[in-house]
């Protein structure tokens, strides 16, 4: 069993256990899974709004003469095309295509902000200093972490509760922008990206302030059914959504294309570490791809699950959870190309008895047009 006082913690956590979060290990913190549950929470956050604490992701500054290089090198996708103001999704790969992380990369005026998983911190800081030593003789990276937090606001009524407390035109905020300003009397950037398949906000302050900032939010939407949202319906949420997990869907062992990733990996902006090995598994084609799948019964795929065409094993679950938006059971799975098609059936062993799934388009989820 893991010692709690061995585990990280973030700003907010002493307010998680005095609102009654259930809280868990994740990645060496001491996260919250969940408050009044994870179905209740997903459904705010699809119909309403939902508060996040993400406190344990990690922030990296990037500077200096050869920072834009240096990021052409360490990501997959076309960093020089960024605007100040625009943010973009990114992966790291190691020389052999698997996946170091998957990131975001921020444009503000004279840096570059990156902000990457939790449980890869320590790790990504590693790899962003020995790709510095190949591309980046005048790049400062700089892990701002511990003295950051960050807190998302989700849901169709973030916009609503957000503009009255900010100083940030953040009706006019495109998705993918990232713009600094005040949160009540709080210095804070703010970007209009999520993880759940809805509309909503990341808002960077100083760690000293991810309280005020938390109970800021929580009282502007307290009559708009606002609520606090665990990694329970982060993980369903972004599911739906089909966002990859690091740890679960991509890892060292996939690389962006197995993943369907392509649209993030720019081939053709000039050298970045794994795109020799990209541009021949393109050219040779892949042997496995990340699917969707729906149960056909009441099981529950779980990740690691194996999967079978006819007794024959074809792959394995990757990720799986009931769906609170849609009343199914849904996964995500690795399985040999040739199995890949939108309507093909395979078998995923539950308990060492198989149960009927079908591959069905993605994302699950699509938030309705406004």
């Amino acid at each position: 069993m893991t010692d709690i006082a061995s585990l990280k913690k973030t700003p907010l956590h002493t307010l998680h256990q005095q609102i009654g979060a259930r809280l868990i290990e994740f990645g060496g913190w001491h996260m919250p899974v969940q408050y009044s549950g994870i179905i209740d929470e997903h459904k705010a956050v699809r119909t309403a709004v939902g508060l996040f604490d993400l406190c344990h992701m990690g922030e990296f500054e990037i500077s200096g003469a050869t920072a834009l290089d240096f990021l052409q090198y360490l990501c997959t996708n076309d960093i020089s095309k960024l605007e100040v103001g625009q943010a973009q999704y990114n992966l790291m790969c190691y020389p052999d295509g698997g996946i170091v992380d998957d990131l975001i990369v921020y444009r503000l005026p004279n840096k570059y902000y990156v902000v990457v998983n939790a449980a890869n911190i320590a790790k990504d800081h590693k790899w962003m200093l020995e790709c510095s030593l190949i591309r980046g003789s005048d790049v400062i990276i700089q892990n701002v972490s511990e003295r950051t937090a960050l807190i998302s606001i989700q849901g169709p009524l973030s916009l609503e509760i957000l503009a009255p407390l900010t100083d940030v035109a953040v009706g006019d905020l495109k998705y993918y922008s990232i713009a600094s300003g005040k949160v009540g009397e709080l210095s804070a950037l703010v970007a209009r990206t999520g993880y759940t398949g809805e509309d909503g906000y990341e808002i960077f302050v100083k760690a000293a302030d991810a309280e005020t900032l938390w109970n800021l939010l929580s009282e502007a939407g307290k009559d708009k059914g606002i609520k606090p949202i665990g990694l329970g319906a982060r993980d369903t949420l972004r599911l739906e959504a089909k966002m990859a997990l690091y740890g679960n869907d991509i890892d060292a062992r996939v690389n962006p294309l197995e993943a369907g990733l392509e649209r993030f990996v720019n081939l053709d902006k000039g050298n970045f570490s794994g795109r020799a090995t990209l541009v021949a598994k393109q050219k040779e084609g892949i042997k496995r791809k990340l699917v969707g799948f729906e149960m056909k019964g009441r099981e529950i795929g779980r990740h690691g699950y194996k999967i079978t065409k006819d007794g024959k094993e074809i792959g394995f679950v990757t990720s799986g959870a009931p769906s609170p938006s849609l009343g199914k059971n849904i996964g995500l799975a690795l399985v040999s190309v040739e199995f890949a098609e939108v309507g093909t059936t395979f078998q995923v062993v539950v308990r060492d008895q198989p149960a009927e799934a079908v591959v069905v388009k993605t994302p699950f989820y699509k938030k309705a047009k406004k």
